[in-house]
């Protein structure tokens, strides 16, 4: 029981965490800088090259243009990224990195010139991928049920993955789910390794 506690614990302590990292920087980007931090560390479609597209690779999913852009992708980041922490807080991470760098080259490859792509949606969509179709790469009875409790939360968002919205990056959530399915076929062939 004591061990329970202590994985929800850092459960707790791990997304309550990026949720304050989000919270922070949209109060000091919004407040104190009048949103300036989204042109600097937003991706500019083939436009930014070595350290400066690294750093907004890594960057843009935690800014966010306005306080309800941030607000309305809080909750799937939660519960999508629970979903896949329930596997192991090494899946979570693993998972994170795999999305934000597919997510991030993939936008920058195929986004319109002179746009700039900011938000964690695209790890929203990663996580969804990853959850949908884990169960392909390492069959088990977990990863079906996380399967259909994504799939049933959240089958909507498959239609993102579309352009739809001038102003909403589709390139961040076609390439964020296509980095899930590529981070869950790595995890399965690994896990089938050892």
């Amino acid at each position: 029981m004591n061990k329970l506690f202590e994985k929800i614990n850092t459960q707790v302590t791990i997304l309550g965490s990026l949720i304050a990292i989000l919270w922070i920087l949209q109060i000091i980007n919004s407040e104190l800088l009048a949103g300036t931090l989204n042109n600097y560390g937003g991706i500019h479609p083939q436009s930014s090259i070595g350290f400066t597209l690294i750093r907004s690779i890594f960057l843009a999913p935690f800014l966010h243009g306005s306080y309800a852009h941030l607000m309305a992708n809080i909750p799937p980041l939660i519960i999508l990224g629970w979903l896949i922490m329930l596997r192991g807080f090494d899946d979570f991470f693993f998972v994170s990195i795999v999305t934000i760098i597919v997510s991030g080259l993939g936008i920058w490859c195929v986004g319109a010139p002179n746009s700039v792509h900011i938000g964690a949606s695209g790890l929203i969509f990663g996580y969804f991928g990853f959850l949908l179709l884990r169960s392909l790469f390492d069959f088990s009875v977990l990863s079906v049920i996380f399967a259909l409790t994504a799939g049933f939360l959240y089958s909507g968002l498959i239609w993102g993955i579309l352009p739809s919205d001038p102003n909403i990056s589709w390139e961040a959530h076609l390439f964020g789910f296509l980095g899930g399915i590529f981070a869950a076929q790595l995890l399965g062939k690994r896990k089938k390794n050892t």
